[in-house]
Parts: structure tokens; sequence; C-alpha cells
């Protein structure tokens, strides 16, 4: 008995606000009966609109393309601009 393992995308989720959530699922079989699943594993990455996609699966980067249309990137930026926490400036002590 060898084990193999396969991973896929199993699930891929789009946001509101355009952000692309994608699992991963990594199974684990016998080779000698790859339907026999012996363990499952799951993983999840984001992808903001916007993002490079490089090293992206195609029905992912597929999904990405057709959500991400310059009004959702923009609107993106936009609202993460206006969440920015602007610091205030410490100011010395006076004597």
């Amino acid at each position: 008995m060898a084990l193999q393992q396969t991973t896929v995308v199993d699930l891929i989720q789009v946001a509101e606000n355009g952000t692309v959530m994608v699992r991963h699922r990594t199974d684990i079989f016998d080779d000698a009966l790859p339907s026999n699943i012996l363990a499952s594993n799951y993983h999840r990455d984001s992808l903001l609109p916007g993002q490079d996609l490089a090293g992206q699966p195609a029905n992912v980067v597929a999904i990405c393309n057709a959500t991400w249309t310059s009004e959702v990137i923009a609107a993106f930026k936009a609202q993460e601009e206006a969440n920015k926490i602007v610091e205030p400036a410490i100011q010395a002590p006076s004597a």
C-alpha cells in the first residue's frame, strides 16, 4: 500500500467587497483504491481585488477576472484608504 496525495480547489467564494476566498483540499489516499480517501486537509487563501494572480489555478483566475472590474478594484482601494488608521503625532511634554 502506497499513499498518494492530491490537492484541488474545492471552494471559491466572492465577498461583497470583491475579495475572493479560495479553499484548497488535500486528500490522502491509498493508490490501490483512489476512491478511498484516508484523510483530508484544508487550507484557505484570500485574494484582494487587484492582487497579482501569478501561480493561481486557472479557475481561480477566471473568477477573479470576472469579478474584479475596474469599478470593484477602485471601490475596494477607496474603502481601504478610508479604513486606514492615522496615528496621531506624539507631542513632547511641555516643561
